[in-house]
């Protein structure tokens, strides 16, 4: 099971990654705009920031790792339960999601 301590440590192999906080909550920054955040709420979980196709997608897949909340309709963002879900795919939505926020000269960069 991944903790936020993983998130963290793989995130920072990803360039110009920060750690900080987000809505008073940890949380990881590309250039200053958020791409992860560990949730305090009753829910818990992980947001990572994907397309609305993506997120459509996971939701539709009927994995219990991926859901949302009603706060989070509408927006391009996916709540991940960090206990449920496959490690290999968790840090592959979270290099997909530093690279949504990542400015477009960076962006550029990553192949």
């Amino acid at each position: 099971m991944p903790t936020w301590e993983d998130v963290v440590t793989r995130a920072l192999s990803l360039p110009e990654v920060t750690v900080s906080t987000w809505y008073r909550t940890p949380a990881l920054k590309v250039a200053g705009k958020g791409f992860a955040r560990l949730r305090t709420e009753a829910e818990g979980g992980l947001v990572l920031m994907c397309t609305p196709d993506e997120k459509a997608a996971l939701l539709a897949s009927g994995d219990p790792a991926f859901y949302t909340t009603p706060h989070y309709d509408g927006h391009a963002s996916i709540i991940i339960d960090l206990a449920a879900v496959d490690p290999a795919h968790l840090f592959e939505l979270l290099t997909d999601s530093h690279r949504l926020k990542s400015p477009p000269k960076l962006r550029a960069t990553l192949g």
